[in-house]
């Protein structure tokens, strides 16, 4: 899959009392990305109804280079970098500018939103990621 990117901007909720970001929020921007990602795809509606596929992250692999600021502009980046059957797993990263601030491995399980055991990804939506 190509990479993904979504622009946001660092507000004063995504900051500690010094105005850096509180390291738990890059998860939170890179779950937007994911989200966003998977919308403009055309799954946007994931885990709305009982019984619906649900993504819930399994791992997280994180690096954390440089700090952001209050009212930095930063480009979160979502790429499927394996695709299972039940189970995929994102390689992300954060950037100010030319800056990498943090890398992660988000690995994502795939399953019923009822029963919260692994089901399969669709063949529809394995053929978007794929692409």
């Amino acid at each position: 899959m190509k990479e993904f990117s979504l622009e946001l901007r660092v507000y004063i909720e995504d900051t500690d009392a010094g105005g850096i970001v509180y390291y738990v929020n890059y998860l939170k921007f890179m779950e937007r990305a994911r989200t966003e990602m998977l919308r403009k795809l055309g799954f946007d509606k994931a885990g709305a109804n009982p019984g619906s596929v649900q993504f819930v992250v399994r791992s997280a692999a994180v690096e954390y280079m440089k700090p952001a600021s209050l009212d930095d502009e930063l480009r979160v980046t979502a790429q499927v970098v394996e695709l299972g059957g039940a189970s995929l797993e994102f390689g992300q990263q954060v950037w100010r500018g030319s800056d990498l601030l943090c890398a992660a491995r988000i690995r994502i399980a795939c399953v019923n939103g009822g029963s919260l055991k692994p089901t399969r990804i669709s063949a529809e939506m394995k053929t978007a990621l794929e692409n």
